[in-house]
């Protein structure tokens, strides 16, 4: 086990299995030193735990937790690419998309929770630029998802 997936057990967390993808693409794609992940779902165990909009079916908080979890799957596409998280650098930008009620502008709070996953796991390598952008309605009715461009070693 990796030193990072070690930080990610010490969270009482575990780096799931790469979700299957909706469409046609793949979870992660390497290109030279540079890791881009497709959007993740804050799926757990192959479903959503909360569908809807921010603001309205869902609270901040519970988006905040289900970014997290997003977070976590991106880390398990990086990993399906490049064999161990141990190689990541530094995560270059997460871009986070909410699917947030009209009157709703929390955006930068509920992606914090990606943000602060990340940091926790991979110290400062985990530091990064961020988009955090409302939308309408996201794929399944999700209320999150999270997409990482991260710099890896070799």
């Amino acid at each position: 086990m990796s030193g990072v997936e070690q930080k990610i057990a010490s969270l009482g967390l575990e780096l799931p299995e790469v979700a299957a993808p909706l469409a046609a693409y793949v979870p992660a794609v390497r290109s030279g030193s540079y890791v881009f992940t497709a959007g993740q779902l804050p799926f757990v165990a192959g479903s959503l735990p909360a569908t809807g909009k921010v603001g309205a079916e869902v609270t901040p908080e519970q988006a905040k937790e289900l970014a997290a979890t997003c977070a976590l799957n991106a880390l398990a596409a990086v990993k399906s690419v490049v064999g161990d998280l141990d190689k990541v650098l530094r995560v270059v930008k997460v871009v986070g998309f909410v699917a947030s009620a009209p009157d709703f502008t929390g955006q930068p709070g509920v992606i914090n929770g990606a943000s602060e996953l990340l940091g926790e796991v991979l110290g400062d390598a985990g530091i990064h630029a961020r988009s955090a952008v409302g939308v309408a309605v996201l794929p399944l009715d999700s209320p999150v998802e999270i997409e990482l461009q991260v710099e890896i070693a070799g």
